[in-house]
């Protein structure tokens, strides 16, 4: 028997073998929705508004997560439905974030969002092929082991695409945001199609603006449509803030959070009282800035059971700060805003092209950016020379791992930022991180043909996996959270905006201020400025040196032999250091909590346990 503390599905394919597997998974809390055969097809835990199914003869299809579809329009459509592959369109049409499961003509499809806050898994458990939504739980049952390569691919900053997508147990396998897997009644292998791809970035901003205003009110409707009491927050830059007044429009009474920073230079607070007072309705709380944990806090306290580590790892305690409070005041979901910066801004990579095919224009831009920036010149001409194609850079970037950070401009035009191994990663990590860049090189391909969209799509998967983690976090703490920039059709609408308009030097994320227009107030649509709490970061640094330490003495990394435990404790007991100033810890401090975690529960009476075959 498999028990999981945590909320999870497993889906079987049409076939004897899986009531094996189902039964391993059966629990007080298990529930299982059947093939018209009878057999499991979906085996889990999941709360009553989770899933929505409609099955029609041997044919069904089932959204679980946030997706507020009519039973019956579903019902029609798995009606219509006479092979699995025939749903792109349907799945691209729909409001929310969910995974989406279907069966017809003895064939499961199962996929998760574009953007990774809902991810898909695959593996052979019993002599059949299953899917699942969390790796932890296909490796519990197939009692497969960590794999080392991967845990070392994850001390990489930034970890480029599509390293990611490879899950860390071994015998476990991914299915890559924008794809679905075909699970075969017969065992064969596991067939894996794309069902999405990003839009051609042509409309103008006003053609585009009303598409992104009408699919993030969808967004944030499909959230608030319930009623009762929801919170947002409000920090007062413009991504919170939309979100916020549209909530407030809603069928929910609404609370309004807002964190002020502790840096004295920090505006958000000001533009927070000014939003808020324009909602009428809409109760604002305000923290104390002095109570907010400070990043890094914690560390050594948390035992979530995540299936990979992630660097929401180090801003865990404040994320969940507010929990408590709004769950005292009757918040049943939380909003956040996170994503806009990803989606209404862009990278300025898409100049790379613009250069070659509308000189002037970009030259106009460039020269702008420059100056905002202040990108030296000698990098960045070198960066818009760079003509290497995503598979030659990829396979470039694996002998560069051990070279000083490069200057930012040079991934900022390119097609990602260059990825690094820092001094306390051993040679032995070394070597196997390179051994994976090079067998991913042979078949590599970009995100997008276009440098910029690329790098914009990678940013929203890699944005999506944090939150991913966090939503599973801050759900476990009391209060489930959902952010609906990131839903699948505001993907969408945002990435079909020409990037000419929608990343520019002379104005600040014109795409969300025109989307907005007429529902935030234009005072609030005003704001420019964007606070970066590096203050707080340090200062975290700082007072939580000692658990850092800590964290190192008791490393797992260093017994793996992936981390020289020396060198990180030398670097931690100097706050100040300037390399400190880079997000250089992240990806460490990451992977050593998960695998903290991990030890937890194999410690504890087993959240996640399994009996011998």
């Amino acid at each position: 028997m498999l028990r999981h503390g945590e909320p999870y599905f497993v889906v079987l394919p049409d076939h004897e073998a899986g009531l094996a597997v189902a039964r391993r998974l059966d629990g007080p809390h298990t529930r299982i929705v059947r093939h018209a055969s009878g057999r499991p097809w979906i085996v889990g835990r999941w709360s009553d508004d989770e899933l929505t199914v409609a099955q029609a003869g041997s044919a069904g299809i089932a959204l679980l997560g946030c997706c507020p579809i009519d039973p019956k329009t579903l019902a029609r459509r798995a009606g219509r439905l006479r092979d699995v592959v025939e749903l792109d369109a349907f799945a691209a049409s729909l409001t929310g974030s969910f995974h989406l499961v279907a069966t017809a003509a003895g064939r499961v499809r199962f996929q998760g969002s574009v953007s990774n806050l809902r991810i898909a898994h695959h593996a052979q458990v019993d002599g059949v092929q299953v899917g699942c939504d969390r790796a932890d739980v296909l490796a519990a049952l197939t009692g497969a082991a960590i794999d080392e390569r991967q845990v070392a691919v994850r001390l990489l900053w930034p970890a480029p695409h599509p390293l990611l997508d490879t899950p860390l147990w071994r015998g476990v396998h991914g299915v890559p945001a924008g794809r679905y897997a075909i699970l075969e009644s017969g065992g064969r292998p596991v067939h894996i199609a794309r069902w999405w791809t990003p839009p051609e970035p042509v409309r103008s901003l006003a053609e585009g603006a009303p598409l992104v205003r009408d699919a993030l009110a969808d967004a944030v409707r499909a959230r608030t449509a319930a009623g009762g009491t929801i919170s947002s927050d409000l920090s007062g830059g413009l991504d919170s803030t939309a979100v916020c007044f549209l909530a407030s429009t809603g069928d929910s009474r609404v609370l309004a959070s807002t964190w002020p920073g502790l840096d004295p230079t920090d505006d958000d607070l000001p533009w927070a009282r000014r939003a808020a007072a324009r909602m009428p309705g809409v109760e604002h709380l305000v923290w104390r800035a002095e109570d907010s944990p400070l990043v890094y806090e914690g560390l050594l306290d948390i035992d979530d059971p995540l299936d990979e580590p992630t660097i929401g790892m180090l801003d865990r305690a404040r994320a969940l700060s507010h929990v408590p409070n709004l769950t005292a005041a009757g918040s049943r979901l939380h909003l956040t805003g996170i994503g806009g910066d990803h989606l209404t801004w862009c990278s300025e990579g898409y100049y790379h092209r613009l250069l070659r095919r509308r000189p002037v224009a970009a030259i106009r831009q460039l020269r702008g950016f420059r100056a905002l920036f202040t990108w030296p010149l000698r990098p960045m001409l070198g960066a818009l020379a760079d003509t290497r194609s995503y598979r030659r850079w990829f396979a470039g970037a694996a002998g560069d791992l051990r070279q000083p950070l490069p200057e930012p401009v040079r991934g900022t035009l390119g097609w990602t930022s260059p990825p690094r191994l820092f001094p306390w990663v051993t040679d032995h990590a070394a070597e196997l991180v390179v051994e994976a860049m090079r067998a991913a090189a042979e078949s590599v391909e970009p995100l997008s043909d276009d440098r910029g969209m690329h790098a914009d799509i990678e940013q929203i998967l890699v944005t999506g996996r944090i939150l991913r983690q966090w939503e599973q976090m801050s759900r476990r703490a009391g209060l489930p959270m959902a952010s609906p920039f990131l839903d699948d059709r505001v993907i969408s609408a945002c990435l079909s905006v020409n990037p000419l308009e929608r990343v520019t030097p002379w104005r600040y994320k014109p795409l969300l201020v025109e989307a907005m227009r007429g529902i935030v107030p234009d005072e609030c649509l005003a704001r420019t400025s964007k606070a970066q709490a590096a203050r707080d970061a340090a200062l975290g640094l700082r007072r939580n040196r000692a658990d850092l330490i800590a964290l190192w003495d008791q490393s797992r990394l260093a017994e793996m032999g992936l981390v020289d435990r020396d060198r990180l404790v030398d670097l931690t007991e100097r706050p100040d250091d300037p390399s400190l100033r880079h997000a250089v810890l992240y990806s460490t401090i990451g992977c050593e909590v998960w695998l903290r975690g991990l030890d937890t529960m194999e410690r504890s009476s087993g959240d996640v346990a399994t009996a011998a075959p």
